[in-house]
């Protein structure tokens, strides 16, 4: 298959504070230097991309000598904590900035979604948009109209189509800029994190037109998000960023598992240090993973029980409040919710008002080995949310290894998320 995209000792540098080097006869340098593609005069060896240590140089390496190849027709997942380079690298691809370092060679054309409004002017309606970005592709008038109607549909805006998208909500702009993005003829599609602004229901139409673009039609999708799972189910292969470092190339399954070890699973306790999470009806002041001995840990076997303590201050409690915990795997799939109010009335854990301390159980035998986040629930139902789950929660991690079984023939992690021990029953 030919080769759609190939990276050589790609490398990005920013320099913070002032712009420019001090002196007109320098900048001067610095630009014949460029003309002629030759390296910086004046950048200085850097740092690596570390936003969690204050650093002493004004040279940040947004990304340092990457270097891969992309197939046509492949769809690829970009995975990274915060600040790793994955927007930058994007950027590159779509020739938004231009490399310090290294070279990119791409075969075909670009359509890009990288951040909300990318593309787009202002003061022009969506229709006027539609065919801006259609002329940026080098598409004729012609291509366009005949994909015109398939686009407005697609995005859900056609009663706004005449409108100028400054009056577009946000969700709008990510409707109407991905069904551009999507249904004109570029052989290459490259998709941000913007996704997240919209709606659940057109997230997943918008993963299932990737994945039709890429497997039904051939062309190469570059793929962002937070959302394992949907990297998962779009993505064959995927790059994991550390730092603006390739740290794992490969099958996505792969590459997920060594993103999840690098994720802190010895945070496993949450103390408040900031007001954050605060509201009147609930203050969480800690969250933690403990042992049946009520010890904090960050690791237990399958065999015992884990204990998700929460103690917090309540005020003004109303009925149907509720407080509780999620469970997440390391592919960002929900397992469950767990509250105080799932069993009958009668048996229900009262908060008072003041100081409230409380654990709640998952049983033993019940999750794989693995690693799992684990997110605070405080809510009134049907009503109102305080603490809730992928939004705004203090969040605790822990992993299961060992204890699946004393069975002689289940020895390591089964496939699945659950690792049950079931009783069986001969009937006679």
């Amino acid at each position: 298959m030919a080769r759609a995209i190939k990276v050589e000792n790609l490398s990005k540098a920013y320099e913070l504070g002032e712009i420019g080097t001090g002196t007109i006869s320098n900048d001067l340098k610095r630009f014949w230097a460029n003309v002629r593609g030759q390296e910086d005069p004046f950048l200085k060896i850097g740092e690596i991309n570390d936003r969690a240590v204050m650093g002493k140089g004004k040279v940040i390496w947004s990304l340092k000598e990457l270097n891969f190849e992309i197939e046509q027709g492949d769809a690829i997942g970009i995975i990274g904590r915060n600040g790793a380079g994955k927007s930058t690298l994007l950027k590159l691809l779509s020739r938004v900035t231009s490399p310090t370092g290294g070279s990119i060679k791409i075969k075909g054309r670009i359509a890009s979604l990288l951040e909300v409004g990318t593309g787009f002017h202002p003061e022009l309606t969506g229709k006027e948009n539609v065919y801006l970005n259609g002329a940026i592709l080098g598409m004729r008038k012609a291509e366009i109209r005949q994909k015109f109607d398939e686009i407005i549909a697609f995005s859900g805006v056609e009663r706004y189509v005449d409108t100028p998208v400054k009056r577009y909500s946000s969700g709008m702009y990510v409707r109407l800029a991905f069904a551009v993005a999507a249904h004109l003829e570029a052989e290459i599609l490259i998709v941000d994190e913007v996704l997240a602004v919209g709606d659940a229901e057109f997230q997943k139409k918008c993963l299932g037109k990737m994945g039709e673009v890429s497997k039904g039609e051939g062309r190469t999708v570059l793929f962002v998000s937070h959302q394992l799972n949907s990297i998962t189910s779009l993505c064959n292969r995927s790059i994991l960023l550390n730092k603006g470092e390739i740290q794992a190339d490969g099958a996505t399954a792969k590459v997920i598992g060594e993103y999840m070890r690098n994720e802190k699973t010895d945070q496993h306790v949450w103390v408040r240090t900031d007001t954050k999470y605060d509201v009147k009806a609930f203050t969480p002041l800690k969250f933690a993973v403990l042992n049946t001995d009520r010890q904090e840990v960050s690791t237990l076997p399958n065999s015992e029980s884990i204990g998700i303590y929460i103690e917090g201050t309540a005020e003004d409690i109303q009925s149907g409040f509720c407080i509780g915990f999620a469970v997440y795997d390391a592919l960002n799939n929900l397992l469950f919710w767990s509250l105080n109010t799932d069993k009958e009335h009668v048996e229900w854990i009262t908060i008072n008002s003041g100081l409230n301390k409380l654990i709640g159980w998952i049983k033993p035998h019940h999750l794989n080995e693995g690693n799992y986040r684990v997110e605070l629930i405080t809510a009134i139902h049907y009503k109102e949310w305080f603490s809730r789950p992928e939004y705004n929660a203090p969040v605790i991690y822990f992993s299961i290894q060992g204890g699946l079984s004393k069975s002689q023939h289940w020895m390591e992690a089964r496939p699945g998320i659950m690792a049950p021990i079931n009783d069986f029953q001969k009937i006679l």
